[in-house]
């Protein structure tokens, strides 16, 4: 691809993904973080006395519990510089025409309508706090599937949503486990009816665009026995000089006989705090799938995990992380084996670039009942320059007997002789290191439904445009 095309590229990126709109919200409270704010948020969306007891036991417990004292730095956070809740619109839209037009043309630039027609079995498109626009296609209400805002199913499915929310990741799990539960608001609700398949992928988008805003969905989802579905969530943020901060949580039932496949494409902006906490149970003969794209942010903490509760349980975590421009992508996976016959796989690779770190940081656990079990996980890593790195943390314990732990690693440069190569062949420094970079992290894109993978390759193409000299 010529350098011009390549400008052409960088130039649709920014507008795209990095411009910001006009602040028009209808309610939001002001900085900061208190019992009266968060009673005001259970207030704004008319939440029943245990949500409103929920939150604030877990205000409680988010004052007690400290930072981690591992990993990236994260001393940069002023929990009272930030505004918990920002709402943009009065009522949440269900048809495209409904919604206000500040909201409308951010995700008409983002793509949201083209993909909902041309891929898409439903669209939750959050903007800041709530979500501003749901779209649900007449097949998922003929197969009985929800797929909602957590508002609309506290209300409406108040049994089912008490019988899962927060069972799996408690608020004292951590510290910003706590401020979501919280400060909660937004994310999407799937229920999955028995022996249903959803034959196209269900997805939300996730907007960031005030400065010092802090994003705390929640996500739901349950795959009741024998049923399989896809969903797929991007975020992006405009670009500000102050920081955002985002921490999700996300819980994912994987019931009998069940396949789920969670999918994340993140392009945050470089100003973004993204620390999430995302975690599966996963029964008998169940399958859940992760697919995490990390890139963006200014530190990223995320290590999807799958529970592997019952005979039979798989769980697979494939992920890509893209640290440049002294980003810190610390990412990884857990998977806890907890009954017989269990096996999980995990897959991560990282490029690094331009002063970026990428470490990878993941568990597998191997408990005494988890006989014949067994687990395997590659970490590959490329580093583009000297001012970039990567480390890798790890951790391995096995009890149960006849198990089977695989473990390897690699760390790798660029080989001059393909560089060579390809630079031969006509092509700049650039085009030839993006399309080595395309060629190592293929083995993940292949996973992705064709529209994401063409969007994460151009993703990584801007990025690396302007980074190698």
């Amino acid at each position: 691809m010529k350098r011009t095309n390549l400008k052409k590229l960088n130039d649709a990126y920014a507008d795209k993904f990095g411009f910001s709109m006009p602040e028009k919200s209808v309610l939001s409270f002001d900085f900061g973080l208190s019992q009266k704010i968060i009673s005001d948020i259970s207030t704004s969306k008319n939440e029943p006395p245990w949500m409103r007891e929920f939150r604030q036991k877990s205000l409680q417990v988010f004052r007690k519990m400290k930072l981690p004292s591992w990993g990236p730095s994260l001393a940069e956070i002023d929990f009272e510089q930030i505004r918990y809740f920002i709402k943009d619109t009065d009522v949440e839209k269900k048809t495209w025409a409904e919604v206000p037009k500040e909201i409308k043309d951010t995700f008409d630039r983002l793509g949201v309508p083209q993909a909902e027609r041309e891929f898409l079995a439903g669209v939750k498109a959050q903007y800041n706090s709530e979500v501003a626009y749901s779209s649900l296609q007449a097949e998922l209400d003929e197969q009985g599937v929800i797929f909602c805002s957590m508002e609309e199913a506290l209300q409406k499915h108040s049994d089912l949503f008490k019988e899962y929310f927060g069972k799996l990741v408690p608020a004292a799990d951590n510290k910003f486990a706590a401020l979501n539960s919280a400060a909660w608001s937004g994310g999407s609700f799937v229920y999955i009816p028995p022996n249903t398949h959803v034959k196209r992928p269900l997805q939300s988008y996730f907007r960031i665009n005030a400065a010092r805003m802090g994003q705390f969905e929640r996500t739901l989802i349950i795959a009741d026995e024998g049923s399989s579905a896809n969903y797929v969530e991007g975020c992006t943020a405009p670009v500000y000089s102050e920081y955002s901060l985002h921490a999700a949580v996300v819980e994912v039932f994987v019931k009998k006989n069940a396949r789920f496949r969670y999918t994340t494409i993140q392009n945050w902006s470089g100003n973004i705090y993204n620390l999430v906490t995302k975690r599966a149970k996963v029964f008998k003969d169940g399958v859940m799938e992760w697919i995490d794209g990390n890139l963006g942010a200014k530190t990223t903490m995320k290590y999807p995990s799958c529970y592997l509760a019952e005979e039979g349980a798989y769980g697979e975590m494939l992920s890509i992380a893209y640290a440049k421009n002294n980003q810190i992508q610390d990412t990884g996976a857990k998977m806890l084996h907890l009954a017989k016959n269990t096996s999980s796989k995990i897959i991560a690779k990282s490029v690094s670039l331009g002063g970026g770190q990428s470490n990878y940081r993941g568990l597998v656990y191997i408990s005494k009942a988890a006989v014949d079990s067994k687990s395997k996980v590659e970490c590959d890593a490329l580093i583009l320059d000297k001012d970039s790195a990567t480390c890798t943390y790890p951790d391995m314990k096995v009890s149960g007997e006849n198990a089977t732990m695989e473990h390897e690693a690699s760390v790798s440069e660029i080989e001059e002789e393909k560089l060579f190569y390809l630079m031969s062949r006509g092509l700049t420094k650039t085009e030839a290191m993006t399309l080595l970079v395309a060629g190592f992290i293929e083995p993940i894109v292949k996973e992705l439904p064709l529209e994401y993978a063409v969007e994460l390759n151009r993703l990584i193409e801007l990025e690396m445009e302007g980074s190698v000299g």
